[in-house]
């Protein structure tokens, strides 16, 4: 507009009285027409000097409509423009304000105060109008309430933050519903597996039972024959035989290391059993009922499936307290136990130790999983828990594990707390209710 008002020459307007003309209809003049074109338009034209607090000097009559100020007050007010606009404004404008010198025109967007005391959003051009002699001398400006649009824009923002908000859930709901399928599918083929090995390491375990009975029987009988020989004199050729006999097999060698082997396998034979065990009390993915589970026996089970991937890295160290029985979805903290310690086994660089310490704080049980791995940093501290999020190198993870975690311990109605300290370690601690359906969601309200 500014453009349009400095290319209008005035002195090419026709300013003849054409009424005072015979025939001629009375009509308003040129200079007229653009007062009443200022005065109604939509837009609040004002000039102002272009020097210290840019002091109005002009202002349209339809501030009064717009603002409810009259263009009089505003131009007798050398402060009315800069003490209206809204104080979390002003900096940003005034920091700017002497690039219009360099530029020639700006636009803003702020809040100006209207005659109600309501801050509406005002859209404002300016243009810096020089002399002959290239000297600023005014700044025309144009004030456009834009107040609806704001609105609309900041509705339509908070619908689209809505809709992130919303695919971000199902996108995690979808992951967990895929994890957990997984998950299932996995354990079924653990229970499978489990249920196969069970019955030969039965009959194993058995028979190696027997075994150790056998060869007790064995022994006993030859220490027998040896005290019937021993009745003979020494020179006597029985005598000569059965020393020989008993020097050739090594008898004394063969008891020691059989009593060994036998212990031995009897021992690897328990750690099958607990293994298989394990598999079972873990592979109950599919089970979407509260049970009375004990979180310790659990915690045991979940070690026996991870120790092969854990015991070359990291030795473990149990803190257990006293535990009461959680009614809880036991297969899908058993996911968490895995995740916590799998991640614990992975910061490790070399060797180091896992601690697993279980304790009750007031209404929670708190279960804390501290290794003294690489640790992680302040910066990504905070990120830990969101879906995708990974520090491994690509294809070695996909960022869900604590997320999923994290999602399982607040359907809970729990929480997870961390502290890492950079080179020394991290520390997990997850929190479960005693009581679920009293607690169910107040754990982000406890402390």
């Amino acid at each position: 507009m500014v453009d349009q008002f400095e290319q209008f020459d005035f002195e090419d307007l026709d300013v003849t009285d054409h009424s005072q003309q015979p025939g001629k209809v009375a009509v308003t003049s040129p200079v007229e027409r653009l007062q009443h074109l200022i005065d109604n338009t939509p837009a609040i034209i004002y000039t102002s000097v272009p020097t210290g607090d840019f002091k109005m000097t002009f202002v349209s009559a339809n501030a009064l409509n717009v603002l409810g100020y009259r263009p009089e007050d505003m131009i007798a007010d050398p402060n009315f423009w800069f003490e209206h606009i809204h104080p979390d404004d002003r900096a940003q404008i005034f920091s700017s304000l002497a690039n219009l010198f360099s530029e020639g025109k700006k636009t803003y967007e702020y809040r100006f105060l209207n005659h109600l005391g309501q801050y509406i959003w005002m859209h404002d051009m300016l243009k810096l109008i020089r002399d002959a002699d290239n000297n600023p001398i005014e700044v025309v400006g144009s004030l456009t309430d834009i107040t609806e649009r704001k609105v609309m824009e900041e509705a339509l923002h908070k619908t689209g933050e809505e809709q992130r908000l919303l695919i971000a859930k199902l996108n995690d709901a979808q992951q967990q519903l895929v994890q957990s399928e997984k998950m299932a599918s996995v354990g079924q083929l653990a229970a499978g597996v489990a249920h196969e090995i069970n019955n030969p390491i039965g009959f194993v375990n058995s028979n190696m039972g027997a075994m150790k009975n056998y060869v007790k029987t064995l022994f006993d009988v030859l220490d027998q024959y040896d005290a019937l020989v021993k009745k003979f004199p020494p020179d006597h050729d029985i005598t000569k035989r059965f020393k020989a006999i008993r020097t050739n097999a090594d008898i004394e060698f063969l008891r020691d290391d059989m009593d060994d082997l036998v212990t031995e396998s009897m021992d690897g034979l328990k750690r099958v059993k607990d293994i298989v065990q394990g598999l079972k009390d873990f592979s109950h993915m599919g089970d979407m009922n509260l049970i009375e589970a004990d979180i310790h026996q659990n915690l045991d089970s979940t070690l026996n499936i991870v120790m092969n991937e854990i015991k070359y890295k990291a030795t473990i160290i149990k803190e257990y307290g006293q535990l009461p029985t959680v009614k809880c979805l036991i297969s899908q903290l058993n996911q968490v136990f895995m995740n916590m310690l799998v991640n614990a086994s992975h910061a490790i660089k070399e060797t180091g130790t896992i601690t697993i310490n279980t304790s009750c704080k007031d209404d929670w049980i708190v279960i804390r999983f501290t290794d003294t791995g690489s640790g992680i940093p302040p910066e990504i501290l905070t990120r830990i828990f969101e879906p995708f999020f990974t520090t491994k190198p690509v294809g070695s993870g996909t960022g869900l594990g604590l997320s999923l975690a994290y999602g399982i311990v607040k359907k809970h109605g729990g929480r997870i707390e961390v502290e890492s300290t950079v080179g020394v370690g991290t520390s997990f601690y997850i929190y479960l209710p005693k009581h679920p359906e009293l607690q169910a969601g107040g754990a982000e309200n406890s402390a």
